[in-house]
């Protein structure tokens, strides 16, 4: 049923962003955890962003470092970009599935205990 899919694969493809980037899902973390030590890296220089990180005590520290050497390994390999003029352009965490478990409680009742996840996204870019 659906027409012109030649012409829209080809717009499609046109307008796609090649910014290299790299992304992690179903993380065991809430979105507003990540979001804490994401505020400290946007806009900054991949070798800066890297240092933050190292120096950060937070529990999304050590993924968001995997995530920002991913993406700087997906610039330099698949586009061949200098790795030196790189910048984070673009990071955002998404709220993720959340899964729900039961806690007992007095009485023969239960709680509801919610693991929350997310999908952290790292968009990467060159200074010119």
């Amino acid at each position: 049923m659906a027409t012109r899919e030649k012409q829209k694969a080809a717009a499609r493809l046109e307008n796609r962003d090649n910014r290299p980037r790299a992304s992690l899902k179903y993380i065991h973390m809430s979105a507003s955890k990540a979001k804490i030590v994401i505020d400290l890296i946007r806009g900054k220089n991949v070798q800066e962003a890297l240092a933050i990180l190292m120096y950060t005590p937070k529990a999304a520290s050590p993924v968001i470092t995997k995530l920002v050497n991913s993406a700087a390994a997906n610039a330099e390999h698949n586009l061949g970009m200098d790795p030196a003029s790189l910048y984070v352009a673009e990071v955002y965490a998404d709220q993720g599935p959340t899964q729900k478990r039961g806690v007992p409680r007095a009485r023969g009742r239960m709680d509801i205990q919610k693991r929350r996840s997310c999908h952290i996204t790292v968009v990467l870019d060159s200074r010119k």
